[in-house]
């Protein structure tokens, strides 16, 4: 009988020992830096958004095959942000949570809505977005981004042609038989 209440403690010891840190989670240092680089982004703090970068990150954003730098994220999302009066993520209309792998690796998945108002004409656009970034010792190593852009897209044309001046037309349309 001692036997087995000594199997039953020593089992009971390595049940525990096993439950440690939670598989998943949704409160973690890691979810709290991902939420600083998200404010970031969104207020264009750029030293302060790529500081949550390891020198070494690779991030994928739509693509799973070329990796950018954290310095040529940002200027990726320069570029994408600068025709718009406004940006940013819904409040409240997200997820958040934290997962160690298999593998022991630490990430950070996000679901979120992403608005943006195209400066030239107000219109607003909203996209589903999905964000993953793995963690190593409290940086983002790698990080993978996905959304659809061709609504936004489009919607930039439509404000760009909406803005281009009007085709000049040849001078037999605007005086046809060139009567004075």
């Amino acid at each position: 009988m001692r036997k087995l209440a000594l199997l039953a403690l020593v089992g009971l010891f390595f049940i525990s020992c096993k439950q440690g840190e939670p598989r998943y989670t949704q409160s973690s240092a890691e979810i709290d830096t991902f939420k600083e680089l998200i404010a970031a982004y969104e207020g264009a703090d750029w030293e302060n958004y790529t500081a949550k970068f390891a020198d070494t990150a690779q991030v994928y954003h739509n693509t799973d095959d070329k990796p950018m730098t954290p310095a040529e994220t940002v200027e990726a999302h320069k570029t994408n942000t600068a025709a718009l009066s406004s940006y940013g993520f819904v409040p409240d209309k997200g997820d958040m949570e934290m997962v160690t792998t298999d593998e022991g690796e630490t990430w950070v998945n996000y679901w979120g809505l992403w608005k943006g108002t195209i400066a030239s004409n107000g219109k607003e656009m909203m996209t589903p977005v999905h964000v993953t970034a793995q963690f190593v010792d409290g940086k983002v190593v790698k990080e993978y981004g996905y959304w659809d852009n061709a609504p936004m897209v489009a919607a930039m044309e439509e404000a760009a042609a909406a803005e281009a001046p009007d085709e000049v037309k040849p001078a037999d349309e605007v005086n046809p038989g060139g009567a004075e």
